[in-house]
This record gives structure tokens, C-alpha cells and sequence, in this order.
């Protein structure tokens, strides 16, 4: 008995440990997930077009805003206004949109599907380019490898950026190609799940293209002939390479509104204190710019002061007192304070206090973003979704401008005159104000005089909540001629962001090799290398922006 119970038992444990062992394979795969190897590229798409869109609007809307004087912050404000960053700026969100990407092309590849392919290539070049601009050197050619193991994979080299501008451009022109043919000719498109151009190849093509334009102007002072010659065929070949310039082209992601991740950006609705949205002020740089030039986006952008300052030394001392909607003061109570009584629109100067809800003699400073002497952002600005409330990855105005300071620079493109005027026009029209085109582009500082300068300050106002350009312009530029406030960390703009702390610990061997090829700048001081005021590669030897 014991001798078949002992036998009964090792085949009992034996047939489990088989079975079981084959079982194993199955549970690895999870019944309620979709398997890499086997996942429709269909089911990626959509993960990696609304984080692509928020990452670049939260770029846009957020800090850059702040550097390239769009906006500034009246509290929690040291990185908007003072570009005290800190040096931790991580790019891991930016790599892990590249892996589901990543993912996104591979399946394309592999089911043959070129319209997901050419998608694929397009925000690959979207995102190693916004990396690249943001930091300078960086993992590129044996990035997202990890799951292949090996030290070169999981701790990869820095790519030049000149290295990676090029990949950029040629994954553009494959792209290109892919995104050629008609809608029809295609197979397996998901119109719903592209929430940017609902599986249109005509108008990714078009991103495409424009993409590469951007990305040629952008190293046109490193490598002019191929900037030159690339924007030329472009320009010339409008069958071959169409690009944006209308509207209804433009490479934009709406927001749903249906939950804080999938809401504007520092919207009132789901921060039900609205403390997100009061912080964010217009900045007195761009009011007084746009003010200057007669501006009817201002209006759109921005909401006039509640409660106006007017100084009249004709009042009795100590007079302090609102009146019909307005606060009246005496010399002697402003005193040596700076105060702005512009009736309408008054805007935070640039880092200008270590207290700016103080600004304009706020009668509650520290204690509240109420401010009611400075404007807010216009009220649509509170919302989770709205027409207006748009992720803009690149726009007509964006390429016309780019195409008008091509003209300027003597490349064979067309007419600088009209390409300004379109993006102008374009720009006035996304806003609602198109209206008032003609009558605007006849303003002083606005009728076209032929110069850089003026396309690049159109360009910086038509980049309104989509700053990164503007930022990237200027540092190539110089223009518009932006200062520091007082109280930045540095009396410069910064031109990057710091590689940060884990890759400066982890990668250390790679990451040194990148350090070592910025180039300090007076404004790097005790930051050494790592600086956000030392120059990368596109910049260096230019003389911009300082």
C-alpha cells in the first residue's frame, strides 16, 4: 500500500510539474493586455499623438512661455520667470513616447502598413527633434535598445547633434515617400484613432514636409548649402514635397476635456481652486509689443484688468480709493513703487521681484494670485476643452515665416513680402481675427520692411502657447531682443536645458563625452558644462544669441 501510494504520489507531482511547466507559457501571456509582437499598430497610435501633443503644449504654455516673455507667473514662479531650473529636467517621458512609437513602427513594418509607417517616421522626427533642441547632444542611435540588452544598449552613447539632425531629416524624406499616395491605396486606416488629422497621408505629408523646413532652417547658420538646398527643393517642388500653408493643414490635437489628462493644461476645471490658471500672467514684454503694433490678438489672449491705477497728483495725500471701477491714488502712496495705469492691459515685467504678486501695488501680495491690477489670461483659458484650446505642433503661419526668412536669405523659395503677409494673415485668422488683416499688416512696425528681425517677431507672437519655437528661434536669431530680468538667475537667456541628475550618475561615461563638447559662455558660471546658458553644437561659433 505505502509502495503505490508513494508511486500515486511522485506521478501525481511529476504530471503537475510538466503540465504546469507548459501552462507557464500561457499565464505569461496576459489574457486582459495585447502582446507587443502581435498588438495592431492602430491600438498605439493614439497613445503616442496625445502624449506627443501634451508633452509640446505643456512645453509651450508652461516654462518656455516664460522664457520667451509670452507670460509670466506671480507665484511658484523661480523656473518660469527666473530659469531657475535646478538642473533636473528629466527627458523620460520624452524617450518612453519614442518606445511606444517605436513599437508603432515596427508592427507597421512588419504588416506591411505604410500609412502607419510614415506616421511613425513623422513623430519620431517630432520627438528626436524636440529632444535634440532641448539638450543638445543626446541618445540616438542606440536609444530605445534596452530590451536588447548589452551595456551599449542600456547605457547608450550621446549622438552629435548634427548626427541626429541629419537621421531627422532623412526619416522625413522616407516619410515623404510612405505618405504619397491616396487614401484609397492604403490599408487598415483608422481615421478615429489619428486625433490629429484623422488618418488623412495627404496632410501627414504635409507635417512631413514641413517638418524638414524647420529642421533645415534650423541648422541653416551650421550647414548653410544644405539648408539652402534642402528648403529650395522643397520650395520648388510643391507636387513632390506639398507642405502647411493653410489652416485647415495645420498639425493640431483638440482636447476632450473629460478628465485633468485629457484637459488643457492648467485649466480651472479639474484644479478646482484655479490656483494653475491665476498664477499664469501676461508678461509686460509681449503686452507692450503687441500694444505697440496695434494687435488685435491681444484681446483674444489676454483679459483687461479688473480694476485699473490711476495717479493724479492733483488728489489729497494719502488718497487711496476705488471709484467707479478704477483705484485712484496720490504721488505720495505709490511713492518710489513702479506702477503700470495702462486702462486695459498690463502685463508682469520680467522677473522683476522675488514677490511679483506684488506688482502694481496688489492689495493682497503672497497671499493670492488676485491680482486685480494685472491681467489674467483671457477667460477661455480657465476651460478643459474649447475650440481655441489646441495642442499646435506646426501651423501655416510657422511655415510661411520660415519660408519668408529663406526669401530674405537669398534661397530661391518665392516672395518674402507674401510669404510674411500669409503667415501673418494665417496667424490672425487661427485667433478668430482675420478680419482684421488688412488693416493690421498697415500698422507701423508691421507693413513689411525686408528684415529678419520683423519675420521673427511675427513668428514669436504667432507662436503663442506653442513657445518651444519661439524659444529655438531666438537663440539662432537673437531676435526678438529679449532681456533677463532682474532677479533671473543669470542676466542672459538660457539656450538649453540640463542633462539631468540620474543621467549624469548612471550613464556618467556617455554623458561626459556630451558635457564636454558644450561650450561655456559667460553666463555658464558656477554651472560649469552643465549649463543652460552653455552652447550646444547649432549654436556654437554663430554668435547668437550672445
Amino acid at each position: 500500500m505505502k509502495i503505490r501510494l508513494i508511486k500515486a504520489v511522485a506521478f501525481t507531482l511529476l504530471t503537475g510539474v510538466f503540465f504546469s511547466c507548459e501552462d507557464l507559457t500561457k499565464v505569461n501571456i496576459n489574457p486582459n493586455g495585447v502582446q507587443p509582437e502581435v498588438v495592431n499598430p492602430n491600438l498605439v497610435m493614439p497613445t503616442v499623438l496625445t502624449e506627443m501633443s501634451k508633452t509640446y503644449v505643456n512645453l509651450g504654455y508652461q516654462d518656455i512661455a516664460g522664457v520667451v516673455q509670452h507670460t509670466q507667473k506671480d507665484a511658484w514662479s523661480s523656473g518660469h520667470n527666473d530659469y531657475d531650473w535646478g538642473g533636473n529636467q528629466s527627458w523620460n517621458d520624452y524617450y518612453a513616447i519614442l518606445r511606444n512609437n517605436d513599437l508603432l513602427y515596427s508592427r507597421a513594418v512588419s504588416l506591411n502598413w505604410e500609412f502607419q509607417q510614415g506616421v511613425a517616421l513623422v513623430n519620431k522626427a517630432f520627438m528626436f527633434g524636440l529632444i535634440t533642441d532641448l539638450w543638445g547632444d543626446a541618445p540616438y542611435t542606440n536609444a530605445l535598445k534596452g530590451e536588447v540588452g548589452g551595456t551599449d544598449n542600456i547605457l547608450p552613447a550621446y549622438d552629435s547633434q548634427e548626427v541626429i539632425y541629419t537621421g531627422i531629416l532623412a526619416d522625413l524624406e522616407k516619410a515623404n515617400t510612405l505618405l504619397s499616395k491616396q487614401k484609397s491605396e492604403y490599408s487598415n486606416i483608422v481615421d478615429n484613432v489619428d486625433v490629429i488629422y484623422s488618418g488623412d497621408p495627404t496632410k501627414w505629408r504635409k507635417l512631413a514636409n514641413s517638418l524638414a523646413l524647420r529642421y533645415y532652417m534650423r541648422i541653416s547658420a551650421k550647414k548653410p548649402d544644405v539648408a539652402k538646398a534642402g528648403i529650395e527643393k522643397i520650395a520648388k517642388n510643391p507636387a513632390n514635397y506639398p507642405v502647411i500653408l493653410a489652416n485647415s493643414d495645420d498639425a493640431t490635437m483638440g482636447f476632450p476635456g473629460t478628465s485633468d489628462g485629457t484637459s488643457w493644461p492648467a485649466n480651472a476645471v479639474y484644479d478646482v481652486s484655479g490656483s494653475n490658471y491665476r498664477r499664469i500672467k501676461m508678461a509686460n514684454t509681449f503686452v507692450k509689443y503687441l500694444q505697440g503694433v496695434k494687435d488685435p490678438r491681444l484681446g483674444v489672449w489676454a483679459a483687461k484688468v479688473e480694476i485699473p491705477l490711476v495717479l493724479d497728483a492733483s488728489l489729497p495725500a494719502k488718497t487711496d480709493k476705488i471709484l467707479d471701477g478704477k483705484r485712484y491714488l496720490s504721488p505720495d502712496v505709490v511713492g518710489s513703487s513702479k506702477i503700470d495705469t495702462d486702462p486695459d492691459y498690463v502685463g508682469l515685467p520680467t522677473s522683476f521681484s522675488q514677490l511679483p504678486s506684488a506688482y502694481n501695488l496688489n492689495p493682497t501680495p503672497g497671499q493670492t494670485s488676485f491680482n486685480p491690477h494685472v491681467s489674467f489670461l483671457a477667460p477661455m483659458y480657465k476651460n478643459a476643452s474649447g475650440p481655441l484650446l489646441k495642442a499646435r505642433l506646426v501651423s501655416a503661419a510657422e511655415v510661411n515665416f520660415i519660408l519668408a526668412e529663406a526669401a530674405l536669405k537669398g534661397y530661391a523659395v518665392g516672395d518674402a513680402k507674401t510669404f510674411y503677409e500669409n503667415g501673418v494673415k494665417a496667424s490672425l485668422s487661427t485667433w478668430g481675427v482675420g478680419s482684421n488683416s488688412t488693416a493690421y499688416l498697415a500698422n507701423a512696425g508691421v507693413a513689411f520692411d525686408g528684415s529678419v528681425k520683423q519675420v521673427i517677431e511675427q513668428k514669436w507672437i504667432a507662436s503663442w502657447t506653442a513657445a518651444t519655437e519661439a524659444w529655438f528661434d531666438f537663440r539662432r536669431t537673437g531676435f526678438p531682443e529679449l532681456k533677463a530680468g532682474p532677479v533671473a538667475k543669470r542676466q542672459a537667456i538660457p539656450v538649453r536645458f540640463y542633462y539631468m541628475q540620474d543621467e549624469l550618475r548612471i550613464n556618467s561615461k556617455n554623458t561626459a563625452a556630451a558635457l564636454d563638447k558644450l561650450e561655456v559662455t559667460n553666463f555658464s558660471q558656477a554651472d560649469g558644462k552643465n549649463s543652460a546658458w552653455s552652447k550646444p553644437w547649432i549654436i556654437q561659433g554663430t554668435g547668437k544669441p550672445y
